[in-house]
């Protein structure tokens, strides 16, 4: 009996590659933090110092917080991607979580291309923020 490929082990295999992808993100965000600390828009990072105003209503957490946070909420969205029976309602919060992930790739672009960001900031960020289309492209793609 030949193989054949069906529409269900097509989105099986995109959802294994979604979830290693994002696996791979959540590890990243522990092993090398600093790579994800100009996608955290500063009015949602808790400034610690003693005297200092609060930084607005979002800044609940400190930079590092969302960081470790956003890592642990892509963890598991992997594990739900890889379970059927979780892998629509995990799509939709992966979804999600991409399109909110836009806000902070915005704020590094703008930074990157205000009078304090690099040549090698404003690289970086440009080819950042148009990677999140395809993403959130994906992730949707999965809700069947």
């Amino acid at each position: 009996m030949p193989f054949r490929w069906s529409a269900q082990a097509t989105r099986t295999t995109s959802a294994v590659a979604l979830s290693a992808l994002l696996l791979t993100s959540a590890v990243k965000h522990f092993r090398t933090p600093s790579f994800y600390k100009p996608v955290v828009p500063d009015y949602l990072c808790r400034k610690d110092e003693p005297g200092s105003r609060p930084n607005g209503p979002l800044a609940v957490m400190s930079r590092e917080e969302w960081i470790a946070s956003s890592g642990l909420l892509e963890a598991a969205a992997a594990v739900g991607l890889l379970i059927p029976a979780t892998r629509r309602v995990s799509a939709d919060a992966t979804t999600a979580m991409f399109t909110a992930f836009l806000a902070g790739h915005i704020d590094a672009l703008r930074r990157a291309y205000g009078p304090d960001g690099t040549e090698k900031e404003r690289r970086i960020h440009t080819v950042r923020l148009p990677l999140q289309l395809p993403l959130i492209l994906w992730s949707w793609s999965l809700r069947k």
